[in-house]
């Protein structure tokens, strides 16, 4: 990825402070700057804003984590500029640095925001994908924490409907996904095995289509279907089904076959639920199905930050766990 010399000389501006919005560093704070950002780049006295423009330059240079996301280490560069605990006294909340950051973005294509968090986030403006480094395994902040029990109960209340609706698609929208149609439940007979389909653009601008199959509870390898859970073998025809009907794409007017199946329920998907499924289907199908559970999905929300459901976006009730700071 290459920005214009223009944009990249205003957030080098930003970096050493010769923008007023931002903390004024000296060659010895420019290279602390960097190092606070994991970088190893020391600054050799040239003219300061030409010499961090070209790291900048080298940062943008890297491999892009996928299609219409800025590379891991610039977002976090971005980031350790931004922190609002860096604000200056003018600019308690650090909006006028955040305007002054959105100009050279905008004209390439993307906007800063901040989340619920508190944290800088990058979003690429034609396509709404946000640029995140995504760790769902990582430690949880306290207010992770209070938003993760919060769409956990909502999970436990919703319908299959509000699963697809309120949570699958604006998750898999956030992920970068394109063209997510949900077929709904009203007409049963268009699903086709499908409850949505989607897109995803390679980095190489190929492009590969999924199908997603939705449960709202426990998908288990048990002698029948009772309660919210749901027996694996009911899955298994739709599952045939996905992956052999066509999908018509509208922007290439073409029919097309979907590659990869997702198998996505609210609650647990059983290992041997998994390996029933696996013993079922071919070795070429096998290698095109691939599972999510709740455990997925609430952790994926969080490190994506993705705006909770509005039934789960409410004060939490009398017996919520108070102990943990509310958003």
């Amino acid at each position: 990825m290459k920005f214009k010399s223009r944009n990249l000389r205003e957030i080098a501006e930003m970096v050493i402070g010769d923008n007023s919005h931002f903390q004024y560093r000296s060659s010895s704070n420019i290279t602390r700057f960097f190092e606070e950002c994991d970088l190893e780049f020391e600054h050799d006295g040239s003219t300061r804003w030409a010499w961090t423009s070209g790291r900048l330059a080298e940062l943008l240079s890297e491999p892009q984590p996928a299609a219409y996301v800025l590379p891991d280490r610039f977002i976090h560069m971005l980031r350790v500029l931004m922190h609002k605990s860096d604000a200056l006294d003018n600019d308690p909340d650090r909006t006028l640095a955040l305007e002054s950051l959105n100009k050279p973005l905008g004209r390439e294509g993307y906007e800063a925001f901040y989340g619920e968090d508190d944290i800088l986030y990058i979003r690429h403006i034609g396509t709404k994908t946000v640029s995140i480094a995504l760790n769902p395994h990582r430690p949880f902040t306290p207010n992770e924490l209070n938003r993760r029990e919060r769409l956990t109960q909502s999970l436990d209340n919703c319908s299959e409907d509000d699963l697809i609706a309120d949570v699958l698609l604006p998750l898999f929208r956030q992920l970068g996904f394109h063209r997510i149609t949900s077929a709904g439940h009203k007409d049963k007979s268009l699903e086709y095995g499908k409850d949505i389909w989607m897109r995803y653009v390679l980095p190489t601008q190929h492009v590969l289509y999924f199908g997603i199959q939705a449960k709202k509870g426990k998908l288990d390898a048990s002698g029948g279907s009772h309660g919210s859970n749901t027996n694996i073998a009911e899955i298994y025809n739709q599952v045939l089904m996905m992956l052999g009907h066509e999908v018509f794409d509208p922007e290439t007017s073409k029919k097309v076959l979907v590659d990869h199946a997702f198998i996505v329920a609210g609650g647990e998907i059983t290992k041997q639920a998994r390996n029933w499924l696996g013993g079922k289907l071919d070795a070429s199908k096998r290698s095109q199905v691939m599972f999510m559970d709740r455990e997925d999905i609430l952790n994926l929300y969080i490190v994506s930050n993705v705006p909770l459901p509005h039934t789960a976006d409410q004060e939490p009730s009398e017996d919520f766990d108070v102990s943990l700071p509310r958003v």
